[in-house]
């Protein structure tokens, strides 16, 4: 192959690398929320996101000392939740919601719920993954 040739290639195929680079875009949720370490957040739905990548749980409840807390808890995407029985209307504002999250390092209020299990209005619902970490 002719140098002109080969130089002409490489436009062309950095463009292919650049248009597959999404797809190993992916962030780790280890890097964010303690995968060690489970709080149990209970509180009442205030709003509830089914979108893309991830969905987002909202929730108003009280710390220990009986202060109001907003808490944000990201979740599967819809695709995966649905693979596990949820749907779109799995939380309505107003219910009450007790969940185990995997806390952000960096914000108390903020967890992460990828497959744990939630009780909603004292019911389990859809089909979860089992954690062997149960809301209680």
């Amino acid at each position: 192959m002719s140098r002109s040739r080969s130089l002409k290639l490489v436009p062309f195929t950095f463009g292919i690398v650049l248009s597959v680079m999404p797809l190993f875009g992916h962030h780790g949720t280890g890097a964010s929320y303690d995968q060690k370490k489970w709080v149990k957040l209970d509180g009442t739905v205030t709003e509830f996101l089914w979108r893309n990548p991830h969905s987002s749980l909202y929730l108003q409840g009280k710390d220990d000392a009986g202060k109001t807390v907003n808490y944000s808890i990201e979740m599967f995407s819809p695709g995966q939740m649905v693979k596990q029985g949820y749907t779109r209307n799995i939380f309505k504002v107003g219910d009450h919601v007790v969940i185990e999250v995997h806390p952000s390092f960096t914000n108390p209020g903020v967890g992460e719920c990828l497959g744990c299990k939630i009780l909603v209005n004292g019911k389990e619902p859809g089909n979860p993954v089992a954690s062997g970490n149960a809301a209680q």
